[in-house]
């Protein structure tokens, strides 16, 4: 009962046919003539689903699980990117700030050998994307404040991105 998601992978140029977006489906169902949302990595954009394939079998529509290539009108291969993602209208929106609790794996579980400070600058990896962002602070389980964070520590931290991507 959820509205249409689907992360982008890949994105191809068909000539004479448009341009396709490549990926799994999320959530929800996706019907050839509907229009969607492009969301992240730049201003949002509305588009029209021209077509739905899977294993180069035409479909009507499109389920969660599916692995789909949508035809999209109206969008030029150079606009779409993998990272964005294809929602159904206003369901999602783009952002550079979010607040995360997050567990920092130790060496042992595969994670970092060192602390790290607020200013830190990790990739976050979201979907099929991956983003710079920066660590802005971190609060502590106890809501304190905390001015390091040690392999093994679990806190909430504030992110804010270098660009906008589709985060609920």
């Amino acid at each position: 009962d959820k509205t249409f998601l689907m992360a982008v992978e890949d994105v191809f140029s068909i000539t004479g046919r448009g341009t396709v977006a490549t990926g799994r489906v999320e959530r929800g169902v996706l019907k050839t003539g509907e229009t969607v949302d492009l969301v992240g990595l730049g201003d949002t954009k509305n588009v029209t689903v021209t077509g739905l394939e899977m294993f180069q079998k035409t479909l009507d529509e499109t389920v969660a699980g599916d692995n789909v290539g949508v035809l999209l009108r109206g969008i030029q291969k150079d606009e779409i990117q993998r990272g964005m993602v294809i929602a159904a209208p206003n369901s999602i929106e783009p952002h550079t700030k979010f607040e995360a609790q997050v567990y920092v794996l130790t060496k042992d579980e595969g994670g970092r050998h060192t602390p790290f400070f607020p200013g830190y600058r990790p990739q976050f990896y979201v979907r099929t994307t991956d983003v710079t962002g920066k660590i802005e602070n971190f609060t502590a389980d106890d809501g304190s404040e905390t001015k390091m964070v040690i392999p093994g520590d679990r806190v909430k931290m504030v992110v804010e991105l270098i660009q906008p991507i589709a985060i609920e």
